[in-house]
């Protein structure tokens, strides 16, 4: 089921123009904690797996929790942890290769050193639910035997949003300078600036990175800058975005107090990080990049 999204305070065609071609659209996935089946849409559920199909293990010689002094973890490869299902039923504005129609991201929850990014790294399984859904499914993922639980969400039901959003970083220094002081003035008249009212940083498809620092995007070894295909955000404060279905005092606008980050699934990252995962569709078998801040 998806949400609404609540207006913005203002129309920023009438008032920001120039911000118009950055424009882009988004799904917001808006996790909430619950008891997601594998046959429906999640972040951190169950995921649809054939019985007959080899879970994903993570054997990297750099991987390490933490939490146990930044010991490397091994030998023995770990079992990588569902992070988000998602079925194009769900998502419609997500382009899915042909024959596909369902999309798993899973990664290993352990620290990686992989270029400097100390993150856990993403892998994705793009299938056809005609393919899978017919025959023996697996009834439980096998469980790592050691994990970093900031890494690992709590199960929770996902509700896909189609929205517009506008670039946090991603734009001209000249227009970032103008954007700026119009933002002054924006809180000043509203009460909330043009960050908190037209770019999210919570989990999503599309649309722009949830990015805390200075963008790094990849490109592919075709040469071209890769598409931001999905956001894993450790916030999920939502503030003005928080869904009119959750609001508890009607018209009240921005101003309601957010609790839903502790409804969703509970995941740090660092500090309040966030994995991107981008692609190339130009490219056979869309090869997949991440990056990580936080």
């Amino acid at each position: 089921m998806s949400f609404t999204v609540p207006p913005p305070p203002l129309d920023i065609a009438e008032h920001f123009p120039e911000l118009l071609p950055h424009a882009r659209s988004t799904t917001l996935l808006y996790p909430r904690s619950g008891a997601p089946d594998r046959r429906e849409s999640s972040l951190g559920g169950p995921l649809l797996w054939p019985a007959d199909e080899p879970w994903p293990t993570c054997s990297a010689p750099d991987h390490y929790n933490p939490g146990r002094g930044c010991a490397v973890v091994g030998p023995e490869a770990v079992a990588m942890v569902p992070v988000l299902q998602l079925f194009a039923r769900d998502v419609p504005a997500l382009v899915f290769p042909t024959g596909s129609d369902l999309l798993q991201v899973l990664w290993c929850p352990l620290i990686h050193s992989e270029h400097d990014q100390w993150s856990p790294v993403p892998v994705l399984c793009w299938r056809s639910v005609a393919d899978v859904a017919p025959g023996p499914l697996l009834d439980e993922a096998p469980q790592p035997y050691e994990f970093d639980d900031e890494y690992v969400p709590r199960p929770c039901v996902v509700h896909p949003t189609d929205t517009t959003e506008y670039p946090n970083w991603d734009m001209p220094d000249d227009l970032s300078e103008r954007v700026g002081e119009w933002s002054e003035e924006l809180e000043e008249a509203t009460g909330i600036d043009y960050w908190d009212a037209f770019t999210t940083r919570q989990s999503k498809v599309g649309g722009y990175p949830g990015w805390t620092q200075a963008p790094k995007w990849p490109r592919c070894v075709c040469g071209g800058q890769m598409e931001h295909l999905l956001t894993i955000s450790a916030s999920e404060s939502c503030g003005r975005w928080l869904p009119v279905e959750e609001r508890t005092r009607p018209g009240s606008g921005w101003e309601v107090p957010d609790t839903t980050q502790d409804d969703s699934h509970g995941m740090i990252m660092g500090d309040a990080g966030g994995v991107y995962v981008f692609v190339c569709r130009a490219c056979p078998g869309w090869p997949t990049i991440h990056r990580y801040d936080c």
